[in-house]
C-alpha cells in the first residue's frame, strides 16, 4: 500500500526564531535619534547593501544587528570621530521589510510584517484560507546569512520580514 506524503513533507524545519529578537535588514526603516543634536536625527532605510548612510560618520553595516546593537555602533562612531564625548543614541524601527503570502490563501500578495507574528497570523493578515487549503504546516523561504533557504513552518511559528510563506492545496 502507498501512503501520500502531504505537500511539504519533504521539507527541513526552520532554524527557530524567538519573537523577541529583532534583526535589521535591507528595507527596513530606522529612527536614529542623537539627544542634544538634531542634526543627527533622522530617518533612515537600510540601503540593499545592508548599510545605512548617517551624517558626519558615513555608512555603518546594519544587516543582522538588533536595533540596540546598531544604536551602540552609532554611538562609538560619533564618539570616534570626536564630534561627541559621551553620545547618547537611540534606534528604532519605524517601518518593516513586508512578509509575502501565496498559496491557498484569499487575498495573495505582500502585508506588513508585526513583531511577534507566526505564520498563521501572516494567513489571517492575508485573508484566512481557501477551502482546499493545507492549514497546519507551510513552507516559508527565509534569508539567512545572505542565502535563500526553503524550510516548513508550523501554524504557530514566528515569522521574519521578508519571508515568503506559502500555503499548500489540500489533495483530496
Amino acid at each position: 500500500m502507498t501512503r501520500c506524503s502531504s505537500p511539504g513533507s519533504g521539507l527541513p524545519s526552520l532554524p527557530p526564531v524567538s519573537g523577541d529578537s529583532y534583526y535589521l535588514g535591507p528595507g527596513d526603516q530606522i529612527r536614529v535619534i542623537t539627544f542634544g543634536d538634531n542634526r543627527l536625527s533622522d530617518t533612515f532605510r537600510i540601503n540593499t547593501s545592508g548599510n545605512v548612510s548617517l551624517p558626519l560618520i558615513g555608512e555603518i553595516r546594519a544587516t543582522g544587528l538588533t536595533p540596540q546593537q546598531f544604536e551602540h555602533i552609532v554611538a562609538d562612531n560619533l564618539q570616534k570621530s570626536g564630534f561627541f564625548k559621551d553620545p547618547s543614541v537611540s534606534a528604532e524601527v519605524v517601518a518593516y521589510r513586508p512578509v509575502f503570502v501565496l498559496g491557498e490563501i484569499n487575498k495573495p500578495g505582500q502585508y506588513p510584517y508585526q513583531p511577534g507574528m507566526t505564520a498563521v497570523t501572516a494567513v489571517a493578515v492575508a485573508g484566512g484560507f481557501t477551502y482546499r487549503a493545507v492549514q497546519d504546516s507551510f513552507a516559508v523561504v527565509r534569508t539567512i546569512n545572505g542565502k535563500a533557504v526553503e524550510g516548513k513552518a508550523d501554524r504557530q511559528d514566528f515569522i521574519q520580514p521578508g519571508d515568503v510563506i506559502t500555503v499548500f492545496e489540500r489533495k483530496f
